[in-house]
C-alpha cells in the first residue's frame, strides 16, 4: 500500500467482495487462491490466503470495506465508486 491508495491486489480483493458480498472472510481467501494460476510451491496457495487477511484490513483501514455483523466483509460506498461497482 502507498500512501493510502490501494493497491493491485486492494482492487482485486475488493472486486470479489464487491461480486460475492456479503463474503464471510475465510471465503476471500479462497476466491484469491483460485483466482491465480497454480503453483507446484506447496507454501503458494497458504501464502495467499495468509495475503487475504491483511488486505481486507488495509481495505478496512481505508473504508472501502466494512465488517458485516456475522463476520463476513461487504463494500462501502467508497468501495463501490473505486472499482465503479454496482450498488
Amino acid at each position: 500500500m502507498s500512501d493510502g491508495y490501494p493497491t493491485a491486489a486492494q482492487k482485486e480483493a475488493l472486486r470479489l467482495i464487491c461480486d460475492h458480498e456479503p463474503m464471510p472472510a475465510h471465503q476471500l481467501a479462497d476466491e484469491l487462491v483460485a483466482a491465480r494460476t497454480p503453483s507446484t510451491n506447496p507454501g503458494y496457495a497458504p501464502a495467499i490466503a495468509r495475503m487475504a487477511g491483511t488486505l481486507a484490513w488495509r481495505l478496512q483501514a481505508q473504508g472501502f470495506i466494512a465488517e458485516t455483523r456475522v463476520g463476513g466483509w461487504a463494500t462501502t460506498a467508497e468501495g463501490r465508486a473505486l472499482i465503479a461497482c454496482p450498488a
